[in-house]
């Protein structure tokens, strides 16, 4: 059983990364594109981290009991991490990493790019009878654009 000032220090750190964590989620949201349904799946999963770690937290520190200030020491870490901390983390992240995969992705139009004109090259008569590399090349052409413009279309709905 530890001290009751090192458990009031490991539930300040506790709640700390907890909220932590919770950021890493939010940028992950901001940067990938989400369904309703899969944010609910990450929520619980999220959730049921939180209570284990709170439950080793007191199985460990305090035999099990609950301690009114080991909570209060939690809702402090959370409380001034938030404040402090969290809305520059999330949001510079965020924006670095938004960068980076707007970077990403005009390398990969600008590699992808000779397959398009490919197709358009050998493409109007070979993919008009459907046949040969020409053809091959400008569906993969087309494919390939029509995702990458899909995606592109719900990143940019889902950043703002």
């Amino acid at each position: 059983m530890a001290s009751e000032k090192e458990f009031l220090l490991h539930a300040l750190l506790m709640g700390i990364f907890i909220t932590f964590v919770y950021d890493l989620l939010r940028i992950f949201r901001r940067v990938v594109p989400h369904k309703a349904f899969f944010v609910s799946l990450e929520d619980l999963a999220f959730w049921i981290y939180c209570g284990a770690e709170v439950f080793l937290l007191m199985y460990h520190e305090s035999n099990g009991t609950l301690r009114w200030f080991a909570v209060i020491g939690a809702l402090a870490g959370i409380f001034s991490y938030k404040k402090l901390v969290s809305p520059y983390f999330v949001k510079y992240i965020s924006l670095a990493l938004r960068w980076l995969l707007d970077r990403l992705f005009r390398l990969i139009r600008w590699v992808l790019r000779p397959f398009g004109l490919l197709g358009k090259k050998t493409g109007s008569a070979a993919c008009k009878a459907g046949k040969g590399m020409g053809a091959i090349a400008c569906r993969l052409g087309r494919r390939i654009k029509m995702r990458l413009t899909n995606f592109v279309r719900l990143l940019k709905i889902n950043l703002r």
